[in-house]
């Protein structure tokens, strides 16, 4: 993509362009340099400016600045590498000249086509209708409704209700099939989460299949949504622990996007039929798989598509939330939604389109003349309104949008992985002061809004955690993401995918026979290379040379020997067998390095050198001796100014670290030595004034966590301890903390009482964790619910002595959710207690999870 590829090359001149830069001779290239950079930025303020410009011929301009682009960053940066690599005075010069040449060559092509271009005019008649469409509103409001949203479904929801509710006693499968894009995963969503199903089944959970049936993945998230926790065993064993956990409990089973019928016959054999009304919920695009998993007394229901009335009801709802549509935009608004032709998916993707441009007559005329000459099935359209929303995105977000695509199908993504992997692909660009992680993040919002994303997970603290794209969208991100060239599934067709990509991304495992070094030798521009699976390819090293994205942690393979040499790596994340130099690796912004299972070294004969990656911006080191002393490196530790996320584990080097890094946001310690020295944390108070997020590892067998009383992190939002074994008389140390919102502790403290006094008040506390605090007999709450008055969510897991949850907890006027897993029956029943006394008092918003109660 040409936008993507200009703010990668630039991103690389703008380093050479520093006054600390050691590569080459500054003095000699600055004015080439900035000559370069100066064309390059006004080919984006072009590919920027695209309200007037017709769609196809912008397309050809932006392949032909694509291509030149890419060829370009490939000649700088294997002459830069050279340059690093060179291990001689007379190599380095040689290497030197060479670049010099090169980056003339490459300034003369860059200023011929930025003159091309700039020089192109466009003739009226040649201007699609759709020219002007992306008008984008300065401030657009942020559309409220939820992905769960049945309007236009309220027939369907009772129908599937009444049938999970039916008096049937034998276990029934209650199928739902319709095209995709229809509402069907809505549909199971609301019902799935509605209270009166909530209550009336022991046991839930929902499982995603997808077209491609992978076994253990399913029965994975069936474990983990029974059992509360993931297991990794075998198939057969996870098969026992499903069968188990269902056993003689009612149970209601969501499966998501089944495809075969040999899927189900695979399935059914783990749900057992105890004829206590348990129920399984199935959706699927087809009537087929329908119709043979269903029952005789339950028909398959089929999804319908939306009426005029409803459509208009859903379409007005994501615009203008509970505004009415301005008059003047109402007649052709109903025309729009009318091209829709009542399939859900289309209405919310065109009505995210128009909320982010200008409400002005001309934007949403061009809109309706647009969608009025889509031709074919509703399928063809939905894949033509989909690609109209696309081709209308900002600049900045067309790459990000497609690299989402790249994620294999139904998977819950990682939002703070994916945001770090668009900012070592330079995706991101700067806003404001805002650090690049909160733009990042901000992209994402755009795209949900726009409805091409959907939110997946939640955080404890509301941030979003993961995302998901609908398989139809997704499709269409393939599509354009391999004619743009911007990521590349490689699934078995290796040879292929290999030739000519610029972003692989490995999903499925590749036939070992295949020998990249001798199917294609000459061509190394690989950039990014990722992988969901366990195999590495055989002679892919020869394939990296240039590589600035290595991600591969799935990969049981010691990667050391390799990642020296990668010295444009901006994100690595691999497991090594030894220690290995990074001194030549200037540009990292994530490193994360896990010790390989087929290496048991206890030391490193080379730990890690982090003294000169002033780029660095996540440094996560799972092994005390991946890191060298930072006083006695070859070169003394920079600032690290960009180092906002640090993992250090059973690391002596910790105060060094931290003293160096003014600006840490999110810091995670382990240290298993027999007296930590904790000390260190508050002793640099001053400089961690900006942390937000602490976490605290330690040993069972060491000396407990003392923690003083006058701590002050004044921007600690979330706090984690496991194994500190505070008394719970000190955890009102955590009150001192003002903007403390979220605490989990895992065996984090000890005793048989916890009394929280009157002045004891954590003011901004709404998400409370606490787990293994086996020895906990008495809880009490001095001042009631005054103690507490934020609180949103309680969890409990392992209080085996607990006699009960104090009763005041119920009279907190935030609290939402109770969720107790692997507690006494004493703490069980109160919570149920405080949920009958506050729906007796009208109040019924709290939600009460009970799961695996220990029966005294």
């Amino acid at each position: 993509m040409a936008y993507a590829a200009i703010s990668s090359l630039m991103h690389t001149l703008n380093q050479l362009l520093k006054p600390d830069q050691s590569l080459v001779c500054r003095s000699c290239i600055q004015q080439h340099l900035e000559s370069l950079c100066q064309n390059l930025s006004a080919l984006q303020d072009f590919l920027d400016d695209t309200t007037t410009r017709d769609i196809q011929t912008l397309k050809v301009i932006e392949k032909r600045i694509r291509n030149v682009v890419y060829k370009a960053e490939d000649r700088v940066d294997s002459r830069l590498r050279r340059i690093i690599l060179a291990d001689c005075e007379h190599k380095r010069q040689k290497a030197c000249r060479s670049f010099y040449k090169e980056l003339l060559k490459v300034e003369k092509q860059v200023y011929f086509l930025n003159k091309e271009v700039m020089l192109i005019e466009f003739n009226n008649h040649e201007k699609s209708k759709s020219a002007e469409l992306a008008a984008i509103s300065s401030s657009p409001e942020k559309s409220t409704i939820k992905e769960n949203s049945i309007v236009g479904m309220e027939d369907d929801f009772n129908t599937i209700l009444d049938r999970l509710t039916s008096q049937t006693h034998e276990l029934t499968v209650v199928p739902i099939f319709g095209m995709g894009g229809i509402g069907k995963t809505t549909l199971a969503r609301k019902v799935y989460d509605d209270s009166s199903i909530r209550s009336r089944f022991d046991k839930q959970a929902w499982v995603t299949i997808s077209e491609e049936y992978n076994e253990r993945q399913m029965l994975l998230e069936l474990v983990s949504s029974i059992m509360g926790n993931k297991q990794e065993r075998s198939n057969d064993e996870l098969m026992e622990i499903v069968y188990r956990g269902l056993k003689s409990r009612r149970f209601l089973i969501v499966i998501d996007d089944i495809w075969s019928t040999e899927a189900w016959d695979q399935m059914q054999r783990i749900f057992p039929n105890d004829d206590n009304k348990s129920r399984i919920l199935l959706t699927t695009r087809l009537k087929y798989v329908a119709d043979y998993v269903s029952c005789p007394d339950f028909p398959p229901h089929s999804k319908s598509f939306l009426s005029l009335e409803d459509s208009w009801n859903l379409f007005t709802k994501k615009l203008f939330k509970n505004d009415p549509c301005p008059p003047l935009l109402e007649k052709t608004g109903k025309h729009i939604v009318k091209q829709c032709r009542g399939l859900p998916l289309s209405i919310v993707v065109v009505a995210g389109l128009l909320g982010k441009m200008d409400l002005t007559h001309d934007n949403w005329k061009n809109v309706e003349e647009n969608l009025s000459s889509f031709f074919g099935t509703v399928s063809e359209r939905c894949q033509s309104i989909l690609f109209l929303s696309y081709n209308y995105l900002p600049q900045y977000l067309k790459a990000c949008f497609l690299y989402v695509g790249g994620f294999p199908e139904d998977m819950e993504i990682d939002v703070s992985k994916l945001v770090r992997l668009w900012i070592a692909e330079q995706f991101v660009k700067a806003r404001s002061n805002k650090r690049l992680e909160v733009v990042g993040e901000e992209y994402v919002e755009e795209l949900i809004d726009r409805s091409l994303i959907l939110a997946g997970e939640q955080r404890a603290n509301g941030r979003m955690k993961s995302c998901k794209i609908h398989d139809l969208l997704r499709q269409m991100c393939l599509r354009e993401a391999q004619t743009e060239n911007v990521v590349h599934l490689m699934n078995g067709d290796a040879l292929k995918a290999i030739d000519d990509q610029r972003r692989v991304i490995l999903v499925a495992n590749v036939e070992e026979k295949h020998d990249y070094r001798l199917q294609y030798s000459s061509g190394t521009i690989i950039r990014t290379f990722i992988s969901m699976n366990k195999t590495f390819p055989k002679g892919m090293h020869s394939k990296l040379k240039l590589l600035k994205v290595l991600d591969v942690l799935s990969i049981e393979y010691d990667f050391s020997w390799i990642i020296p040499q990668l010295v444009h790596l901006r994100y690595v994340a691999a497991r090594i067998g030894e220690g290995l130099s990074l001194a030549k690796l200037r540009n990292l912004q994530t490193l994360i390095l896990r010790k390989s299972l087929f290496f048991r070294l206890n030391t490193m004969q080379q730990p890690v050198d982090i003294s000169r990656m002033s780029e660095i911006r996540r440094l996560d080191l799972r092994s005390p001796q991946y890191m060298c002393n930072p006083v006695k490196a070859e070169y003394p530790l920079c600032l690290l100014n960009n180092l906002h996320t640090l993992y250090l584990y059973d690391s002596p080097f910790i105060e060094e670290i931290i003293r160096r890094s003014p600006n840490l946001k999110k810091l995670t310690i382990l240290n298993r030595s027999k007296h930590p020295e904790w000390a260190v944390i508050l002793n640099y108070q001053s400089i961690l004034q900006d942390l937000e997020t602490l976490t605290i590892y330690t040993d069972e067998n060491i000396d407990p966590m003392i923690i003083s009383g006058d701590i002050s992190l004044p921007n600690i939002k979330k706090l984690t301890l496991v194994g500190t074994r505070i008394p719970w008389e000190e955890l009102k140390f955590l009150a001192n903390l003002p903007n403390l919102e979220v605490f989990k502790g895992f065996r984090a403290f000890a005793g048989t009482d916890w009394k929280v006094d009157e002045d004891v008040v954590f003011h901004k506390l709404k998400y409370l964790l606490l787990s293994n605090c086996y020895n906990l007999e008495r809880w009490e709450l001095a001042a009631g619910s005054d103690n507490f008055p934020m609180l949103e969510q309680l969890k409990l897991i392992d209080f085996h002595e607990l006699e009960e949850i104090p009763e005041s907890i119920g009279d907190i006027m935030t609290l939402k959710f109770i969720y107790t897993l692997y507690c006494s029956s004493g703490v069980g029943n109160s919570a149920k207690r405080i949920q009958q006394e506050q729906e007796s008092l009208g109040n019924f918003e709290l939600q009460l999870q009970i799961l695996h109660p220990k029966v005294c």
